[in-house]
């Protein structure tokens, strides 16, 4: 006889257990046997009232959002829906069938105030990077370092150029991404009025400039313009990786403006703080030519750190006459020796702070036979950096078998952005402002990690041989 289910669902008692119906190798299941939020509570209680209407938990909150990044669900709006609707989404945020789920609007105020005012964000992201240390994937030996363009969440054809500076409306009157890009000028010109103003905007990149921006959006005006040869132009931000190159897990991660100079204070910023963090302090760091500059080579080798990175140099020619590296340093008497045999002498006069010019002979230039394929000038000039001795050693690296091993080791680091664009929808920003974009880059790095360590782990570590950041 067939049988038929009866359509009623209503029941006046039930006997259900959450725990039961999640099953035992779901990803939910190993995230949480890794986390620990149990600092929440205690480091968050300043920055609430004691007294009024209980707020919504703020650990339920970063679980929420955790979900969120992890499984690349990019809206709040629908991250509350699956929450509500998935019995491991509830189950990993410690509700119970009945519990009603926060409103999506909470979210915004959170990170806006009390989530940033405590960096909350960045405490949940050292946690998982301790935990992955004490489970003995971080080997801190050698670290790799790039920067990947994310699109902004603005319509490029609501832009301005960059000069002459626009006349903002009061920032009561505007939006909060334009608003905190006010503050920043304001910041920026208070650096220059006392002489602090480093021209590169800071690691944060929110402040000064050297030259004006071509373009600045109505919408974010933070995003940078970024235009290249074969890609239509668009605004965006940059997302900063620093990896250990033993399991391509995130160490640190910045996001900031798309600027060359800004990635290279940035980089400096992040070796620093995993220093002082966690201890950690490699003996080479890897990076494309973008952190070939000279500040950074100087500032690795200051400190022990070997630079397996192509060095940044724009003084090859192309069009058939001698390039710089045609001619011969006399480090002793300070001079260049031409491919003619001539000297080139410096004056001694440094420009910029770090070039020093040298300059042939008006005679011996005019006599060599060798002037059509060196010069059409009257003499011939190069130049050379203060510390053109530390690119020359990290140039003689190049050739090095252990170069050669970073430059295999720097593709888990493109490995994590394809990861963060490809799987979890990271492609283009949701939230608008620089905080937006540090928020977002964090807990995109935060379900990184989760996600390698549950796959590299396989189980939870021993609670005692966990090790959280001061």
């Amino acid at each position: 006889m067939m049988g038929r289910r009866e359509t009623s669902q209503v029941q006046f008692l039930y006997a259900f257990d959450l725990d039961k119906v999640v099953p035992p190798d779901h990803l939910v299941r190993q995230i949480d046997g890794v986390l620990d939020l149990s600092w929440v509570h205690k480091e968050l209680a300043p920055y609430y009232s004691h007294t009024g209407r209980p707020s919504i938990d703020p650990a339920l909150m970063i679980r929420m959002l955790l979900i969120g990044y992890v499984f690349a669900l990019r809206s709040e709006r629908r991250l509350c829906s699956e929450v509500q609707v998935n019995l491991a989404y509830r189950w990993f945020c410690k509700l119970s069938v009945e519990d009603q789920i926060p409103d999506h609007s909470v979210f915004s105020r959170a990170r806006h105030e009390r989530f940033r005012e405590s960096d909350a964000l960045r405490r949940v992201f050292e946690g998982v990077v301790a935990m992955c240390i004490a489970a003995g994937l971080v080997g801190g030996e050698a670290f790799s370092v790039d920067a990947s363009l994310i699109t902004a969440d603005v319509d490029k054809k609501k832009r301005v150029p960059g000069e002459p500076q626009m006349n903002w409306p009061k920032a009561e009157e505007t939006s909060r991404a334009v608003r905190e890009y006010l503050a920043a000028l304001d910041a920026a010109r208070g650096d220059e009025e006392n002489g602090g103003g480093d021209g590169g905007g800071g690691p944060s990149g929110a402040g000064s400039r050297r030259k004006p921006p071509k373009k600045v959006s109505l919408t974010d005006p933070q995003a940078t313009w970024v235009a290249r040869p074969g890609v239509n132009p668009f605004f965006a931000y940059d997302a900063n990786y620093l990896i250990d190159n033993k399991a391509g897990i995130i160490v640190d991660a910045e996001g900031t403006r798309a600027n060359r100079v800004v990635e290279i204070a940035v980089t400096q910023t992040m070796m620093e703080r995993v220093g002082r963090r966690f201890g950690l302090r490699p003996q080479r760091l890897a990076g494309d030519t973008v952190y070939g500059a000279v500040r950074l080579l100087k500032w690795l080798v200051d400190r022990n750190i070997t630079p397996h990175i192509p060095v940044w140099d724009k003084s090859a020619r192309h069009d058939g006459t001698f390039s710089r590296t045609d001619f011969v340093f006399d480090q002793q008497r300070n001079v260049y020796i031409c491919p003619g045999g001539a000297m080139l002498t410096s004056t001694g006069n440094i420009d910029q702070g770090h070039i020093v010019h040298y300059r042939a002979s008006k005679n011996d230039c005019s006599t060599c036979s060798l002037k059509p394929k060196c010069t059409t000038a009257v003499a011939r000039k190069i130049t050379r950096d203060l510390n053109e001795d530390v690119r020359d050693r990290v140039r003689a690296l190049a050739n090095t078998e252990a170069f050669q091993q970073s430059r295999r080791e720097r593709k888990k680091v493109e490995m994590r952005f394809a990861h963060m664009k490809r799987i979890l929808r990271l492609d283009r920003l949701r939230l608008r402002g620089l905080s937006g974009v540090r928020d977002e880059v964090l807990l995109t790095a935060t379900a990184q990690n989760l996600r390698r360590l549950v796959k590299l782990l396989g189980r939870a570590p021993p609670p005692f041989a966990v090790a959280h950041p001061a």
